[in-house]
Protein backbone atom coordinates (compact mmCIF):
# COMPACT_ATOMS: atom_id res chain seq x y z
CA UNK A 1 0.00 0.00 0.00
CA UNK A 2 1.27 3.28 -0.80
CA UNK A 3 1.17 6.27 1.40
CA UNK A 4 -1.57 7.84 -0.95
CA UNK A 5 -3.65 5.46 -0.87
CA UNK A 6 -3.09 5.78 2.94
CA UNK A 7 -3.92 8.88 3.31
CA UNK A 8 -7.07 8.46 0.93
CA UNK A 9 -10.30 9.69 2.38
CA UNK A 10 -12.19 6.34 1.30
CA UNK A 11 -14.61 4.52 3.50
CA UNK A 12 -12.93 1.79 3.55
CA UNK A 13 -10.46 3.29 5.83
CA UNK A 14 -10.43 2.87 9.73
CA UNK A 15 -11.53 6.46 11.25
CA UNK A 16 -13.75 7.55 7.84
CA UNK A 17 -15.98 10.19 8.89
CA UNK A 18 -18.89 11.55 7.03
CA UNK A 19 -19.21 14.75 7.70
CA UNK A 20 -22.57 15.35 6.74
CA UNK A 21 -23.57 13.34 9.84
CA UNK A 22 -20.95 14.89 12.16
CA UNK A 23 -20.53 16.99 14.29
CA UNK A 24 -24.50 16.09 15.24
CA UNK A 25 -25.98 18.43 18.28
CA UNK A 26 -29.61 17.28 18.62
CA UNK A 27 -29.77 18.66 22.36
CA UNK A 28 -27.65 21.60 23.51
CA UNK A 29 -24.06 20.35 25.94
CA UNK A 30 -24.65 20.04 28.47
CA UNK A 31 -27.72 18.31 27.87
CA UNK A 32 -30.20 16.85 30.66
CA UNK A 33 -28.78 13.09 30.78
CA UNK A 34 -25.50 14.57 30.86
CA UNK A 35 -26.32 16.83 33.80
CA UNK A 36 -28.42 14.30 35.79
CA UNK A 37 -24.95 12.55 35.75
CA UNK A 38 -22.53 14.59 36.55
CA UNK A 39 -25.03 15.23 39.75
CA UNK A 40 -24.81 11.85 40.35
CA UNK A 41 -21.58 11.35 40.38
CA UNK A 42 -20.10 14.94 41.60
CA UNK A 43 -21.59 13.79 45.14
CA UNK A 44 -18.74 11.22 45.16
CA UNK A 45 -16.21 11.84 42.20
CA UNK A 46 -14.06 14.80 43.64
CA UNK A 47 -11.02 16.32 41.57
CA UNK A 48 -12.30 17.00 38.23
CA UNK A 49 -9.98 19.20 35.23
CA UNK A 50 -10.77 22.16 34.15
CA UNK A 51 -11.53 20.88 30.85
CA UNK A 52 -14.82 19.08 32.84
CA UNK A 53 -15.56 22.12 35.15
CA UNK A 54 -15.85 24.38 31.58
CA UNK A 55 -17.91 21.85 29.99
CA UNK A 56 -19.53 19.40 32.02
CA UNK A 57 -21.31 16.93 29.33
CA UNK A 58 -20.94 12.75 30.20
CA UNK A 59 -19.41 10.55 27.06
CA UNK A 60 -20.87 6.99 26.14
CA UNK A 61 -19.20 5.40 23.39
CA UNK A 62 -16.49 6.37 20.77
CA UNK A 63 -15.40 5.46 17.28
CA UNK A 64 -12.54 6.66 15.51
CA UNK A 65 -12.41 10.48 15.40
CA UNK A 66 -16.22 10.37 16.95
CA UNK A 67 -16.99 10.84 20.07
CA UNK A 68 -20.95 10.41 21.51
CA UNK A 69 -22.28 11.86 24.86
CA UNK A 70 -25.37 10.41 26.59
CA UNK A 71 -27.67 12.89 25.02
CA UNK A 72 -27.00 11.32 21.46
CA UNK A 73 -25.18 14.57 20.69
CA UNK A 74 -21.65 13.58 17.80
CA UNK A 75 -18.35 15.16 18.54
CA UNK A 76 -15.23 15.51 16.38
CA UNK A 77 -12.62 14.62 18.53
CA UNK A 78 -9.83 17.11 19.40
CA UNK A 79 -8.37 15.83 22.75
CA UNK A 80 -7.32 12.43 21.75
CA UNK A 81 -8.61 11.38 25.26
CA UNK A 82 -6.00 13.61 26.55
CA UNK A 83 -3.15 12.93 24.24
CA UNK A 84 -3.91 9.10 24.22
CA UNK A 85 -5.68 7.66 21.23
CA UNK A 86 -3.76 8.57 18.16
CA UNK A 87 -5.06 5.60 16.51
CA UNK A 88 -8.89 6.56 17.30
CA UNK A 89 -11.42 4.63 19.92
CA UNK A 90 -11.66 1.50 20.01
CA UNK A 91 -9.22 0.80 16.99
CA UNK A 92 -9.90 -2.81 15.75
CA UNK A 93 -6.42 -3.80 16.23
CA UNK A 94 -6.02 -2.76 19.95
CA UNK A 95 -9.10 -3.80 20.77
CA UNK A 96 -8.60 -7.30 19.78
CA UNK A 97 -5.32 -7.69 21.15
CA UNK A 98 -6.37 -6.35 24.52
CA UNK A 99 -9.86 -8.88 24.46
CA UNK A 100 -7.74 -11.43 23.92
CA UNK A 101 -5.07 -10.87 26.97
CA UNK A 102 -8.31 -9.90 28.97
CA UNK A 103 -9.14 -13.82 28.09
CA UNK A 104 -6.14 -15.63 28.33
CA UNK A 105 -3.45 -14.22 31.13
CA UNK A 106 -4.13 -10.77 32.78
CA UNK A 107 -1.05 -10.56 34.66
CA UNK A 108 1.79 -12.76 36.25
CA UNK A 109 3.78 -9.74 37.73
CA UNK A 110 7.40 -9.28 36.04
CA UNK A 111 7.71 -12.93 34.40
CA UNK A 112 8.76 -13.37 30.97
CA UNK A 113 5.93 -13.39 28.35
CA UNK A 114 5.82 -14.08 24.73
CA UNK A 115 4.30 -10.68 24.21
CA UNK A 116 6.64 -8.92 26.50
CA UNK A 117 9.39 -10.53 24.68
CA UNK A 118 8.00 -9.01 21.19
CA UNK A 119 7.24 -5.50 22.36
CA UNK A 120 10.60 -5.07 23.47
CA UNK A 121 12.26 -6.59 20.63
CA UNK A 122 10.30 -4.21 18.66
CA UNK A 123 11.07 -1.43 20.49
CA UNK A 124 15.27 -2.18 20.33
CA UNK A 125 14.18 -1.88 16.63
CA UNK A 126 12.44 1.14 15.84
CA UNK A 127 13.66 3.42 18.60
CA UNK A 128 17.01 5.95 17.24
CA UNK A 129 20.59 4.88 18.83
CA UNK A 130 21.17 2.81 21.50
CA UNK A 131 17.75 2.88 22.88
CA UNK A 132 17.73 -0.96 23.85
CA UNK A 133 16.82 -1.44 27.86
CA UNK A 134 13.11 -1.43 29.01
CA UNK A 135 11.07 -1.10 32.06
CA UNK A 136 6.70 -1.16 32.13
CA UNK A 137 4.89 1.09 33.91
CA UNK A 138 1.43 2.08 34.23
CA UNK A 139 0.82 5.54 34.25
CA UNK A 140 3.38 8.34 32.88
CA UNK A 141 4.06 10.12 36.88
CA UNK A 142 5.53 6.39 37.23
CA UNK A 143 7.92 5.82 34.15
CA UNK A 144 8.99 9.24 35.18
CA UNK A 145 9.57 9.04 39.00
CA UNK A 146 11.48 5.45 37.46
CA UNK A 147 13.66 7.69 34.55
CA UNK A 148 14.93 9.76 37.88
CA UNK A 149 16.03 6.72 39.82
CA UNK A 150 17.93 5.41 36.46
CA UNK A 151 19.53 8.99 36.03
CA UNK A 152 20.84 8.76 39.78
CA UNK A 153 21.90 4.91 39.64
CA UNK A 154 23.60 5.65 36.79
CA UNK A 155 25.01 8.67 36.97
CA UNK A 156 25.97 7.73 40.79
CA UNK A 157 24.79 11.83 42.01
CA UNK A 158 21.32 13.04 42.90
CA UNK A 159 20.25 16.33 41.82
CA UNK A 160 17.80 17.13 39.03
CA UNK A 161 17.23 20.07 36.66
CA UNK A 162 13.93 20.75 34.68
CA UNK A 163 12.28 23.76 33.04
CA UNK A 164 9.98 26.51 33.74
CA UNK A 165 6.30 25.49 32.47
CA UNK A 166 7.50 21.76 32.14
CA UNK A 167 4.95 18.58 32.81
CA UNK A 168 5.93 15.35 34.23
CA UNK A 169 3.28 13.81 36.44
CA UNK A 170 1.58 14.51 39.55
CA UNK A 171 3.61 12.51 42.30
CA UNK A 172 6.36 14.70 44.48
CA UNK A 173 8.94 13.55 42.48
CA UNK A 174 7.63 14.16 39.29
CA UNK A 175 5.55 17.88 40.38
CA UNK A 176 9.29 18.98 42.06
CA UNK A 177 10.71 19.16 38.53
CA UNK A 178 7.32 20.70 37.10
CA UNK A 179 5.40 23.76 37.26
CA UNK A 180 2.45 23.21 39.91
CA UNK A 181 1.95 24.83 42.91
CA UNK A 182 0.13 23.06 45.35
CA UNK A 183 0.57 22.92 49.62
CA UNK A 184 -0.38 19.19 49.27
CA UNK A 185 3.03 18.93 48.00
CA UNK A 186 4.75 20.62 50.75
CA UNK A 187 6.17 24.05 51.05
CA UNK A 188 9.13 23.09 49.29
CA UNK A 189 10.23 21.23 46.15
CA UNK A 190 11.95 17.31 46.79
CA UNK A 191 15.44 18.36 48.00
CA UNK A 192 17.98 18.47 44.76
CA UNK A 193 15.12 19.63 42.52
CA UNK A 194 15.94 22.48 40.98
CA UNK A 195 14.10 24.40 37.64
CA UNK A 196 15.72 26.49 34.73
CA UNK A 197 14.10 28.87 32.14
CA UNK A 198 14.15 27.18 28.30
CA UNK A 199 13.88 28.86 25.26
CA UNK A 200 10.26 29.57 24.05
CA UNK A 201 9.93 30.98 20.49
CA UNK A 202 6.99 33.19 21.41
CA UNK A 203 7.96 34.44 24.33
CA UNK A 204 11.89 34.19 24.25
CA UNK A 205 14.27 35.58 27.65
CA UNK A 206 16.92 36.06 25.45
CA UNK A 207 17.65 37.55 22.16
CA UNK A 208 19.87 38.03 19.65
CA UNK A 209 20.23 41.42 17.84
CA UNK A 210 17.92 40.20 14.75
CA UNK A 211 15.42 39.19 17.17
CA UNK A 212 15.81 35.48 17.29
CA UNK A 213 16.19 33.37 20.13
CA UNK A 214 20.34 33.32 21.49
CA UNK A 215 20.00 29.63 22.51
CA UNK A 216 23.68 29.86 23.64
CA UNK A 217 22.35 32.56 26.25
CA UNK A 218 20.42 29.68 28.13
CA UNK A 219 23.32 27.16 27.40
CA UNK A 220 25.66 29.58 29.15
CA UNK A 221 22.77 30.20 32.17
CA UNK A 222 22.89 26.14 32.71
CA UNK A 223 26.45 26.44 33.44
CA UNK A 224 26.44 29.09 35.60
CA UNK A 225 23.24 28.27 37.46
CA UNK A 226 24.95 24.74 38.01
CA UNK A 227 28.13 25.98 39.25
CA UNK A 228 26.47 28.70 41.27
CA UNK A 229 23.25 26.82 42.51
CA UNK A 230 23.72 23.40 43.08
CA UNK A 231 26.39 21.66 45.39
CA UNK A 232 28.01 20.12 42.33
CA UNK A 233 25.98 16.83 42.40
CA UNK A 234 23.77 17.06 39.16
CA UNK A 235 22.29 13.86 37.19
CA UNK A 236 20.93 15.37 34.56
CA UNK A 237 18.37 17.28 32.80
CA UNK A 238 14.74 15.88 32.67
CA UNK A 239 12.99 17.94 29.95
CA UNK A 240 9.81 17.46 27.74
CA UNK A 241 10.68 17.83 23.98
CA UNK A 242 7.49 20.13 23.27
CA UNK A 243 5.77 21.58 26.41
CA UNK A 244 2.26 20.01 26.36
CA UNK A 245 0.12 21.21 29.50
CA UNK A 246 1.98 24.53 29.70
CA UNK A 247 0.43 25.20 26.11
CA UNK A 248 1.89 23.47 23.44
CA UNK A 249 5.60 25.32 23.73
CA UNK A 250 7.91 24.79 20.33
CA UNK A 251 11.97 24.96 21.07
CA UNK A 252 14.09 26.14 18.61
CA UNK A 253 15.25 23.88 16.61
CA UNK A 254 19.03 23.90 18.00
CA UNK A 255 18.39 23.92 21.57
CA UNK A 256 18.32 20.23 21.91
CA UNK A 257 21.35 19.34 20.36
CA UNK A 258 23.13 22.53 21.79
CA UNK A 259 21.84 20.60 25.13
CA UNK A 260 22.80 17.29 24.06
CA UNK A 261 25.92 18.29 23.28
CA UNK A 262 26.48 20.39 27.00
CA UNK A 263 25.80 17.39 29.17
CA UNK A 264 27.98 15.04 26.55
CA UNK A 265 30.75 17.39 27.66
CA UNK A 266 29.94 18.10 31.23
CA UNK A 267 28.58 14.14 31.62
CA UNK A 268 25.38 15.03 32.42
CA UNK A 269 22.52 12.44 31.66
CA UNK A 270 19.90 13.81 29.21
CA UNK A 271 16.41 12.87 29.88
CA UNK A 272 13.04 13.06 27.19
CA UNK A 273 10.21 12.72 28.73
CA UNK A 274 8.28 11.81 25.83
CA UNK A 275 4.97 10.72 27.38
CA UNK A 276 3.19 13.21 25.63
CA UNK A 277 4.84 13.75 22.50
CA UNK A 278 5.77 10.21 21.70
CA UNK A 279 4.66 7.66 19.87
CA UNK A 280 3.25 9.68 16.85
CA UNK A 281 1.81 12.54 18.20
CA UNK A 282 4.75 14.82 16.47
CA UNK A 283 4.97 12.76 13.60
CA UNK A 284 7.93 10.66 14.90
CA UNK A 285 8.18 7.80 17.04
CA UNK A 286 10.08 10.44 19.75
CA UNK A 287 10.12 14.26 19.18
CA UNK A 288 13.69 14.39 19.50
CA UNK A 289 14.23 12.41 16.29
CA UNK A 290 12.99 16.34 14.78
CA UNK A 291 16.07 17.09 16.04
CA UNK A 292 18.06 14.06 15.61
CA UNK A 293 19.05 14.01 19.37
CA UNK A 294 19.17 10.72 21.38
CA UNK A 295 18.45 11.12 24.98
CA UNK A 296 19.88 8.64 27.58
CA UNK A 297 16.43 7.66 29.49
CA UNK A 298 12.96 8.36 27.84
CA UNK A 299 9.92 8.27 29.76
CA UNK A 300 6.90 7.19 26.51
CA UNK A 301 3.31 7.02 27.33
CA UNK A 302 -0.11 8.27 27.04
CA UNK A 303 -0.55 6.88 23.23
CA UNK A 304 1.60 3.82 23.24
CA UNK A 305 -1.23 2.10 24.65
CA UNK A 306 -3.55 3.91 22.83
CA UNK A 307 -5.78 4.32 25.59
CA UNK A 308 -5.00 1.32 27.96
CA UNK A 309 -2.88 2.05 30.92
CA UNK A 310 1.08 1.20 29.73
CA UNK A 311 3.68 3.25 30.11
CA UNK A 312 7.69 2.58 29.00
CA UNK A 313 11.20 3.93 30.35
CA UNK A 314 13.77 3.15 27.64
CA UNK A 315 17.66 3.66 28.62
CA UNK A 316 20.68 3.68 26.30
CA UNK A 317 22.86 0.81 26.08
CA UNK A 318 25.82 1.92 28.31
CA UNK A 319 23.22 2.77 31.13
CA UNK A 320 20.31 -0.37 31.02
CA UNK A 321 22.03 -2.23 33.96
CA UNK A 322 20.64 0.45 36.34
CA UNK A 323 17.10 -0.89 36.24
CA UNK A 324 19.23 -3.52 38.41
CA UNK A 325 19.62 -1.31 41.10
CA UNK A 326 16.22 0.62 41.65
CA UNK A 327 13.63 -2.14 42.23
CA UNK A 328 12.12 -1.51 38.99
CA UNK A 329 9.39 -3.89 38.82
CA UNK A 330 5.86 -2.89 39.67
CA UNK A 331 2.57 -4.75 39.93
CA UNK A 332 0.49 -3.53 36.98
CA UNK A 333 4.32 -2.89 34.40
CA UNK A 334 4.13 -4.74 31.66
CA UNK A 335 0.99 -7.30 32.49
CA UNK A 336 -0.30 -9.28 29.30
CA UNK A 337 -2.70 -7.09 28.20
CA UNK A 338 -1.10 -3.71 28.66
CA UNK A 339 2.12 -5.35 26.26
CA UNK A 340 -0.40 -6.53 24.14
CA UNK A 341 -1.72 -3.04 23.64
CA UNK A 342 1.06 -1.22 23.09
CA UNK A 343 2.40 -4.04 20.66
CA UNK A 344 -0.56 -4.16 18.66
CA UNK A 345 -0.95 0.22 18.77
CA UNK A 346 2.79 0.09 17.58
CA UNK A 347 2.23 -2.00 14.58
CA UNK A 348 -0.69 -0.26 12.86
CA UNK A 349 1.25 3.14 13.18
CA UNK A 350 3.49 1.03 11.34
CA UNK A 351 0.87 -0.47 8.78
CA UNK A 352 -1.30 2.20 8.10
CA UNK A 353 1.41 4.60 7.69
CA UNK A 354 0.20 7.05 10.59
CA UNK A 355 3.83 8.84 11.53
CA UNK A 356 3.60 10.32 7.73
CA UNK A 357 0.29 11.01 8.57
CA UNK A 358 0.74 12.61 12.08
CA UNK A 359 3.42 14.88 10.08
CA UNK A 360 1.38 15.58 7.56
CA UNK A 361 -1.94 16.98 9.41
CA UNK A 362 0.71 19.09 11.30
CA UNK A 363 1.67 20.65 8.22
CA UNK A 364 -1.91 21.14 7.10
CA UNK A 365 -3.22 22.46 10.40
CA UNK A 366 -0.21 25.06 10.58
CA UNK A 367 -1.48 27.10 7.00
CA UNK A 368 -4.86 26.74 8.47
CA UNK A 369 -4.04 28.32 11.79
CA UNK A 370 -2.15 30.84 10.10
CA UNK A 371 -4.68 32.10 8.01
CA UNK A 372 -6.66 32.49 11.83
CA UNK A 373 -3.35 34.39 13.28
CA UNK A 374 -3.65 36.68 10.20
CA UNK A 375 -7.48 37.25 10.59
CA UNK A 376 -7.96 37.92 14.42
CA UNK A 377 -6.02 40.02 16.35
CA UNK A 378 -6.49 38.34 19.40
CA UNK A 379 -4.44 34.99 18.35
CA UNK A 380 -0.94 35.96 19.10
CA UNK A 381 0.82 33.08 18.06
CA UNK A 382 -0.01 29.24 16.54
CA UNK A 383 2.12 26.15 16.28
CA UNK A 384 1.79 23.07 15.04
CA UNK A 385 4.33 19.89 15.26
CA UNK A 386 2.21 16.45 13.79
CA UNK A 387 -0.69 16.42 15.33
CA UNK A 388 0.33 18.35 18.47
CA UNK A 389 -1.24 22.14 17.95
CA UNK A 390 -1.52 25.15 19.95
CA UNK A 391 -3.55 28.64 19.76
CA UNK A 392 -2.57 31.61 21.85
CA UNK A 393 -4.94 34.03 22.98
CA UNK A 394 -3.83 37.39 23.90
CA UNK A 395 -5.74 41.10 24.34
CA UNK A 396 -2.64 43.22 22.52
CA UNK A 397 0.05 41.56 20.38
CA UNK A 398 2.53 43.77 21.28
CA UNK A 399 2.05 43.25 24.90
CA UNK A 400 1.23 39.71 24.84
CA UNK A 401 -0.79 40.12 27.64
CA UNK A 402 -2.44 36.49 27.99
CA UNK A 403 -6.55 36.50 27.15
CA UNK A 404 -7.87 34.24 29.68
CA UNK A 405 -11.17 34.94 29.12
CA UNK A 406 -11.11 34.56 25.60
CA UNK A 407 -9.78 31.27 25.81
CA UNK A 408 -12.62 29.61 28.04
CA UNK A 409 -15.27 31.34 25.75
CA UNK A 410 -13.52 29.75 22.59
CA UNK A 411 -13.26 26.23 24.49
CA UNK A 412 -17.08 26.44 25.26
CA UNK A 413 -18.35 28.01 22.15
CA UNK A 414 -16.39 25.26 19.94
CA UNK A 415 -17.41 22.28 22.70
CA UNK A 416 -21.23 23.49 21.79
CA UNK A 417 -20.62 23.13 18.49
CA UNK A 418 -19.17 19.61 18.36
CA UNK A 419 -15.73 19.84 18.99
CA UNK A 420 -14.08 17.91 22.29
CA UNK A 421 -11.08 19.21 22.66
CA UNK A 422 -8.47 20.78 25.70
CA UNK A 423 -8.68 24.05 27.59
CA UNK A 424 -5.56 25.43 28.98
CA UNK A 425 -6.36 29.11 30.22
CA UNK A 426 -5.58 31.64 27.09
CA UNK A 427 -3.42 28.61 25.06
CA UNK A 428 -5.91 26.49 23.10
CA UNK A 429 -4.60 22.82 22.65
CA UNK A 430 -5.17 20.32 20.33
CA UNK A 431 -4.21 16.36 19.81
CA UNK A 432 -6.55 14.95 17.26
CA UNK A 433 -6.14 11.40 16.47
CA UNK A 434 -3.52 10.69 13.35
CA UNK A 435 -5.86 8.72 11.63
CA UNK A 436 -8.17 11.60 10.94
CA UNK A 437 -9.22 12.88 7.73
CA UNK A 438 -7.81 16.21 6.05
CA UNK A 439 -11.79 17.15 6.10
CA UNK A 440 -12.32 16.28 9.33
CA UNK A 441 -9.14 18.27 10.78
CA UNK A 442 -10.18 21.69 8.69
CA UNK A 443 -13.37 20.96 9.94
CA UNK A 444 -12.35 21.21 12.94
CA UNK A 445 -10.21 24.09 12.83
CA UNK A 446 -13.02 25.98 10.97
CA UNK A 447 -15.46 25.33 14.08
CA UNK A 448 -12.29 26.80 16.27
CA UNK A 449 -12.00 29.94 13.83
CA UNK A 450 -15.92 30.60 14.15
CA UNK A 451 -15.69 30.52 17.39
CA UNK A 452 -12.23 33.03 18.28
CA UNK A 453 -14.32 35.01 15.51
CA UNK A 454 -17.37 35.29 18.20
CA UNK A 455 -15.61 35.64 21.03
CA UNK A 456 -13.60 38.69 20.00
CA UNK A 457 -16.64 40.09 18.71
CA UNK A 458 -18.37 39.66 22.19
CA UNK A 459 -15.32 41.06 24.20
CA UNK A 460 -14.81 43.80 22.15
CA UNK A 461 -11.97 42.95 20.04
CA UNK A 462 -12.83 42.25 16.97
Amino acid sequence: MTESSRNTNSSERWGHVDLSEVPDISVEPPGPRSRELNERCGRYFKGLSGQVKLFPVAFESGKGCVMTDVDGNRYIDFSSGIYVTGLGHCHPKVTEAVQRYAGKLMNCHDFVTDIKTRLVEKLADILPGDLSGFQFYDSGATAVEAGIRVMRAASGRQEMLSCFYDFHGKTYGAVSLAHIRSFVYGPTRAPGMHMLPRPDIYRPMWTKEDGSIDTDKYIAFFDEYIDKATVHNVAGFVLEPIQGWGGTIMPPDDFFPKLRAYCDENELLLMADEVLTGWGRTGKWLCMEHWDVVPDVVSIGKGFGNGFPVTCVAVREPHKESFESISASSSYGGNPMACAAALASTEAIEEEGLLARSAHLGELASRRLQKMKEEHSIVGDVRAKGCLMGIELVKDRDTKEPFQEAGQLVYQKAFRKGLAWIPAGHILRMSPPFVMEDEVLLKGLDIIDESIGETARQLGHA
